[in-house]
């Protein structure tokens, strides 16, 4: 099982790559510091958890699989909006560093399961 969850963290950081270099070509209408800002915003999502564990779980994971930041990027494209497109692009970067860094998808268990393995595990 350890292999497969390095190989989900190489993954997740070639998806952080991947959204730095499209958001530097989306036209973004954002300053550095902005960009940076609104890279993090994802992790707001934390809040949910004061809603408790399964409430917080869902709310987590709703914002940090690939598929929302990749939504949001098509819908810039689709719509003709290097905003979204931007916002796109750095909340699926956000998604990739999360995953290189072992943060993964979160169970209804508890904050530290996720389906890297346990945070914070040795």
């Amino acid at each position: 099982m350890k292999d497969v969850i390095v190989w989900q963290r190489v993954e997740g950081g070639l998806v952080f790559a991947t959204g730095l270099v499209i958001f530097s070509q989306t036209g973004a209408p954002l300053p550095w510091w902005g960009a940076l800002l609104l890279f993090f915003a994802p992790d707001l999502s934390f809040f949910a958890y004061g809603a408790g564990p399964r409430i917080g779980a869902w709310g987590y994971n709703l914002v940090h699989v690939y598929a929302f930041g990749a939504g949001l990027l098509a819908l810039g494209g689709l719509i003709a909006s290097p905003l979204f497109a931007g916002l796109g692009a750095l909340w699926l970067a956000h998604s990739g560093f999360d995953r290189m860094m072992g943060y993964g998808l979160k169970a209804s268990t508890d904050f530290k399961d996720t389906h890297l393995g346990r945070l914070g595990k040795t």
